[in-house]
């Protein structure tokens, strides 16, 4: 079984991820900071960790349709 990677609702179309999953685990825990371009799918991947960012109101937002 594959495991779905954690997904993150963004309102910029550049994004940075660094791998940590919150502030108290910090950088160490993570990788190095990657700068991220969202293009015209309206998401984009992290390369290292597989973090999916999604753009709000973008075509691959389905929080955003699902409420008009």
């Amino acid at each position: 079984m594959t495991a779905v990677p954690e997904t993150a609702r963004v309102s910029k179309a550049r994004v940075a991820c660094d791998g940590a999953t919150d502030i108290a685990a910090g950088a160490a825990l993570g990788h190095p900071r990657v700068w991220i371009q969202i293009d015209e799918r309206g998401y984009a991947d992290c390369g290292y960790c597989d973090r999916r960012f999604v753009l709000i109101g973008g075509p691959a937002d389905e929080q955003g349709t699902a409420h008009g």
